[in-house]
C-alpha cells in the first residue's frame, strides 16, 4: 500500500517524540528490536537520535516461537525477552529504551527490573510511521489523560451503559490505573506512542454486567471491525457467556475455547481513549500487516474492554483481546465522562 522509502517527514516525527522524551548526547540510548519488528522504523530511530546527537546502540533478540496450539496475535505483553538476562541488565542500565518490539514492554515480566535501573522506555508502537508521524502526542492531550487517570484513582465504581443493552459496573477501589500520553521524560517510566488513553487494571472479582458488542465496535486482535452482535455476560471478571448468530461470535468462541485456560475469559482491563486525532476509519485503511491498531486503542471517547492477563489481579494468559466499543456512556460514581461515544469537556 504505502512505499517504505524514508520519508523526511517520517524521520521528523521520530525526532520530535524523543526530543519530548528529553533525550540528550549525554545519555546512553539502546534501540530494543525483535527478528519481526518492523526495520523500517528501527531505521527511523537511528536517523532521529543521530540527528539529536544521541549516543546509541542496538539490542536484537529473536522473536519467540510460535507455539503449537491458538495462533498469538496479541498476548498483550511482548515475549522478547524471555531468558534474555544480559539483555535485560543492559537495558536496565541505559538511560532511555526505544522499545520497538511487537507487543511492547508495558506488561512484559522483565519490564519491572528495567525501569528499577531508573530508565525509561517509549515503546514505539508497531505501526507503519505513516500513521506515526499522524499521532504526534498533543500536549493538551497530557493534561486531559492526567486527570481522567486522578478521576479512576479516586472513584470508587465505574459503570458503562449504552442503548444496545451494554450495562457493566466496575469496582474501582484497589485498580492500578495508567495514562499514557505519547512520551515519557521521567527516570522509571514507560510510554507508548501514539498515546491518548486511560486504562485500569481492576483488582480480583470487581467487574459484573454485560457487553453488548454491535457492528462497527472492534476486535483489534483479529483486526476487524464487528459485523454483527455479540454480547458477553461477565461475572467476577470472567466472561461466561459468548453469545451471538454471526461469524464474530463463532470466532471468539472458538479463539477464547482454543487456549484451554480460564484466564482468556478473564477482564484484563478498562478504560477509554482520549486523543482527538485517532481516526475510527484507519483499521479499514491499513493492511492488517501495516497496523497494530494503537490508534484505535486511543479513538476518543471509545470504551476499551480487553480480556487476558492482568497481573494486578495475579492472572497470567497469552489469550488477549482488545475490543474498543463506540457510542458508550462512561461514569465514574456520578460524573459522566463518555456520552454517548463523545468525550465530556
Amino acid at each position: 500500500m504505502l512505499s517504505e522509502t524514508i520519508d523526511p517527514y517520517w524521520v521528523d516525527a521520530f525526532e520530535q517524540v524523543f526530543a519530548l522524551c528529553k533525550v540528550s548526547p549525554s545519555e546512553s540510548v539502546v534501540i530494543l528490536s525483535e527478528t519481526h519488528s518492523r526495520q523500517v522504523n528501527i531505521t527511523l530511530a537511528e536517523l532521529a537520535l543521530a540527528r539529536l546527537g544521541a549516543r546509541y546502540y542496538q539490542i536484537r533478540v529473536p522473536s519467540a516461537a510460535p507455539a503449537t496450539g491458538p495462533i498469538v496475535r496479541s498476548s498483550g505483553a511482548s515475549r522478547a525477552l524471555g531468558g534474555q538476562e544480559e539483555a535485560v541488565r543492559a537495558l536496565a542500565s541505559a538511560d532511555f529504551v526505544v522499545d520497538l518490539t511487537l507487543e511492547g514492554l508495558m506488561h512484559a515480566p522483565q519490564t519491572g527490573q528495567i525501569l528499577r535501573g531508573g530508565a525509561r522506555i517509549l515503546n514505539v508502537s508497531n505501526e507503519h510511521p505513516e500513521a506515526l508521524a499522524r499521532m504526534l502526542p498533543d500536549l493538551a492531550v497530557k493534561d486531559a489523560v492526567r486527570d481522567a487517570v486522578k478521576l479512576c484513582k479516586s472513584a470508587e465504581q465505574m459503570r458503562v451503559t449504552s442503548s444496545a443493552g451494554t450495562d457493566l459496573t466496575v469496582q474501582m477501589q484497589g485498580a492500578s490505573t495508567v495514562g499514557v500520553w505519547g512520551w515519557t521524560d521521567r527516570p522509571g517510566t514507560l510510554a507508548h506512542w501514539p498515546g491518548g488513553i486511560v486504562v485500569s487494571f481492576p483488582k480480583a472479582g470487581s467487574v459484573q454486567g454485560r457487553l453488548v458488542f454491535q457492528p462497527g465496535d472492534l476486535n483489534l486482535s483479529f483486526k476487524r471491525y464487528f459485523d454483527s452482535e455479540v454480547v458477553f455476560d461477565i461475572k467476577d471478571d470472567f466472561v461466561t457467556k459468548v453469545s451471538g448468530n454471526g461469524l464474530d461470535a463463532r470466532l471468539m468462541r472458538d479463539y477464547l475455547k482454543s487456549f484451554a485456560d480460564a484466564n482468556a475469559y478473564a477482564t484484563s482491563h478498562v478504560g477509554w481513549g482520549m486523543n482527538p486525532g485517532a481516526r475510527y476509519e484507519a483499521l479499514a485503511c491499513y493492511d492488517q500487516r501495516e497496523t497494530n491498531g494503537t490508534e484505535l486503542r486511543a479513538l476518543a471517547g471509545n470504551f476499551l474492554y480487553s480480556t487476558g492477563a492482568n497481573e494486578f489481579a495475579d492472572r497470567y494468559t497469552d489469550g488477549h483481546f482488545d475490543l474498543p466499543m463506540m457510542g458508550c456512556n462512561i461514569s465514574l460514581d456520578d460524573k459522566a465522562v463518555v456520552v454517548d461515544g463523545d468525550l465530556v469537556s
